[in-house]
């Protein structure tokens, strides 16, 4: 693949169940190339957050190869995975995550603060202005609905321009109506910013969004289509 940004190569996970050692990923080879965007589906329970997670190094691979932006991440310990993360990932998940005691505008600039951005309220306030909420910036999230304190998620995800983005159920939490505004910002945002996107999701639809899909089933990869094939 033509400027590989990811690679798995035999990529396995397991985790220490109640009786023993489960294998939740058995044996992941992937690709993903600067700039494309990657859907991630299959049934509950097919490994497909615990992919994502891998690719964060938020959770180890028990064996095989991670590399992402050519660091092996299997490699490196807890706090060069953090300051990797900060340096070259966005992460949304499904539940918001925000600092309930920090204002949105707070939120988005604690990671641009903590890469020791000098204008980071500055590029925070931006990046909320991108997401319609510059008159929010002062909002604390229980003052905000799901789908605001979902754009400040984003806002903060997005904030540092981040090489990869990954989103993890990103509208889960919210009705309709707000999940395809949700969508609709998120892919006009990373198209803009010239991203690499990989999005877990349940619907097949917002899948096809992207322009290869990867279903897993029961811990592997069952297989792939290109954009708009995904049903």
């Amino acid at each position: 693949m033509t400027d590989e940004i990811i690679a798995l190569r035999d990529a396995r996970l397991s985790l220490d169940g109640n009786a023993g050692p489960v294998d939740i990923l058995r044996g992941i080879d992937l690709s993903v190339g600067r700039g494309e965007s990657l859907g991630l589906i299959g049934p509950s329970g097919s490994g497909k957050s615990s992919l994502l997670m891998l690719l964060g190094g938020l959770e180890r691979a028990s064996s095989g190869q991670v590399r992402v932006l050519g660091q092996d991440l299997t490699a490196l310990g807890e706090d060069a995975l953090a300051r990797f993360r900060r340096d070259h990932m966005g992460v949304v998940f499904q539940s918001f995550h925000l600092i309930p005691t920090m204002t949105a505008l707070e939120n988005v600039a604690v990671p641009l603060e903590l890469a020791g951005a000098a204008d980071a309220f500055a590029r925070a306030e931006a990046a909320l202005a991108e997401v319609g909420l510059a008159d929010r910036r002062g909002h604390y999230p229980a003052q905000m609905s799901g789908g605001e304190q979902q754009r400040v998620a984003l806002a903060r995800a997005l904030a540092p321009r981040p090489e990869i983005l990954l989103a993890d159920e990103p509208t889960g939490n919210l009705d309709s109506a707000n999940g395809a505004a949700i969508v609709e910002l998120l892919f006009a945002l990373v198209e803009k910013q010239g991203g690499t996107l990989v999005l877990v999701t349940h619907d097949p639809a917002l899948a096809a969004r992207c322009g290869r899909v990867v279903r897993l089933r029961d811990g592997k990869i069952s297989d792939e289509t290109l954009a708009g094939a995904a049903e």
